[in-house]
């Protein structure tokens, strides 16, 4: 189902788009604007489109319209000669290729084999995780997945929504490090229930082990393929890693794909399980790191969360169990393997939501349906434009917002990692998830830093890691940078846009709306007003992350360019 402006394209058609909209956006070219035409050259050939460039300065191009050299192009016939013109080095080149060949050829699997109804308003939310078919709107390998062969999609991509069975292994005690909220067994007796738990115990006890020696991982059956062969054929050998065969519960595939939920039991835990494989230009596995100190970060947010009132409305999915493979003497970051066999446990939603209260994705907020309509338009009829949108500004922007102001802790709210929980589509709440990797705060800047948990107590790595690496930054302007790109530049953006193209409200007035909101937050809050100033969110220009020059440069670091801020109108006020 499509993104506003994509419902005519094939899918390699899209793909272009949106790398050219990130070419243009990123500022890889010079670009000329006269009158609705972008113009630009590029490996030495003249670009000539037809756009717009909204909030922002996102641009939305007409892929169709695209005349290069003169001659009206023929996308899905020659979109590789455009890859070829890319500020890339060869084998950059090669590698967004495949990734684009890949995407297009899934999203074809999916057109080919996944039965659709004309309206997702209605699913569960388990269900819309698979439905949400879209992916990335910014990013051109929105569905890569480099790795999967189509039957691997087909198995455990979550469009199919088909159910399988996890692989488990006991690793040696000594090659594991874990942080669980209760002893071993007890932990995993509750986790998989008594039948599970004793068909795994006997299945251990078969190889005259123990858990006394052993501790349990589960592992996601694709991963299982990839590295038995190679890379775990030694452990497995010397018995490191006993394999103990397949569980009982079955689990389906997420929007992450990495991350599982139980089809099974829909109370017990989603299960975030390493893949080795790419998508949208990133590898699927765990920051080794994040894997152990998921439970210490997701307890001292929601510790800040319960503390204030304010964030009343702002709830998580508790990350609170992790474990990774660990080899004695070695660091999270050297030790081999410590990425790609690991696991974090991370509530399930359905109990966290309380009576009459049903859950979305956010990204569902930017899609249009098959009958033409977006996806909120029943919500929109119902309680009107604008307060309805007002309301939804002040469940899932001001939480975020008070929570970087007042407390000084940038988290990642875009579209997948947040859940919008609604009333009949009243937004009532949103519930943010997957922060393991992505929180951020700057010492001087914490409201609480005797809070700050001790990470290095758990990875002792941390303590001599280098600044803006990890959690901690040198700087209010990278925790602002981390709420503004991916909560507004490269999500609410996508609602805002399709906004405009369905109900006629311009962009402008959208970000008016949210800039007004927070302004009126800024004078409700006259005691925050220097942390306000600090974070310099009225700025003229603000920087923004470079997702593909980043990729163009083969580049390890970030990088970043500027975009005009449309809340500069406030500087002043």
């Amino acid at each position: 189902m499509p993104l506003p402006n994509s419902q005519n394209l094939s899918a390699i058609e899209r793909v272009i788009k949106q790398l050219l909209e990130a070419v243009l956006f990123e500022n890889c070219v010079e670009v000329s604007d006269k009158e609705g035409k972008f113009a630009w050259k590029l490996g030495g050939r003249e670009y000539l489109i037809s756009g717009q460039r909204g909030a922002f300065g996102r641009y939305r191009l007409d892929i169709q319209s695209l005349c290069i050299d003169g001659v009206r192009a023929n996308v899905a016939a020659h979109w590789q000669q455009i890859i070829e013109d890319l500020p890339a080095t060869e084998k950059t080149k090669y590698a967004l290729a495949e990734e684009f060949s890949q995407t297009a050829a899934l999203c074809e699997w999916n057109r080919r084999h996944v039965s659709k109804p004309e309206s997702r308003r209605y699913q569960d939310f388990e269900i819309l995780e698979g439905s949400l078919d879209e992916g990335h709107p910014y990013h051109p390998s929105f569905k890569a997945r480099t790795g999967f062969s189509a039957a691997d999609h087909e198995a455990y991509g979550p469009e199919s929504s088909k159910p399988f069975y996890l692989c488990w292994l006991a690793v040696k005690r000594t090659h594991i490090k874990q942080n669980l909220p209760q002893p071993h067994d007890a932990f995993w007796l509750k986790e998989l229930g008594r039948t599970q738990w004793l068909r795994l115990s006997g299945a251990l006890s078969a190889h005259d082990k123990s858990w006394d020696e052993y501790s349990l991982l589960p592992m996601h059956p694709w991963q299982w393929q990839q590295l038995k062969q190679e890379q775990l054929l030694e452990p497995l050998a010397d018995q490191t890693l006993i394999f103990l065969g397949l569980g009982a519960d079955q689990y389906t595939a997420s929007q992450s794909v990495r991350t599982l939920m139980n089809a099974s039991y829909s109370d017990r835990a989603n299960i975030k399980l390493p893949l080795s494989m790419v998508n949208t230009s990133s590898k699927r596995t765990l920051a080794p790191h994040s894997i152990c100190l998921a439970p210490v970060v997701s307890s001292w947010l929601n510790r800040i969360i319960e503390s204030d009132f304010e964030l009343s409305a702002l709830s998580i999915l508790e990350e609170y169990a992790g474990a990774r493979f660990h080899v004695p003497g070695m660091t999270s970051e050297t030790s081999p393997l410590a990425s790609e066999v690991a696991v974090i446990f991370r509530e399930s939603l359905q109990p966290k939501l309380r009576e009459g209260e049903s859950a979305i994705p956010f990204n569902a907020l930017m899609m249009l349906e098959d009958d033409g309509l977006p996806f909120i338009a029943g919500w929109v009829e119902t309680y009107g434009l604008n307060i309805w949108l007002s309301r939804l500004i002040d469940v899932v922007v001001l939480p975020v917002w008070h929570l970087l102001v007042k407390h000084g802790i940038g988290i990642e709210p875009h579209g997948q990692n947040m859940v919008l929980v609604h009333r009949d589509g009243w937004p009532e709440r949103v519930i943010v998830r997957d922060f393991h990797e992505s929180v951020e705060y700057h010492m001087p800047f914490l409201a609480n830093p005797e809070w700050l948990p001790d990470f290095a107590s758990i990875e002792p790595f941390l303590a001599d890691a280098p600044i803006d690496d990890y959690y901690g930054m040198s700087s209010v302007e990278l925790l602002r940078e981390l709420v503004m790109d991916t909560l507004f530049i490269y999500s609410l953006t996508e609602v805002s846009f399709l906004i405009e193209k369905s109900y006629g409200m311009s962009e402008q007035s959208f970000w008016n709306m949210v800039g007004q909101k927070l302004e009126d937050y800024a004078d409700d809050h006259p005691e925050l007003d220097s942390r306000l100033q600090q974070l310099g969110y009225t700025e003229a220009q603000v920087l923004t992350e470079s997702l593909m020059t980043r990729k163009f440069k083969g580049s390890q670091a970030e990088c970043h360019h500027t975009v005009p801020n449309p809340f500069h109108k406030y500087s002043q006020k």
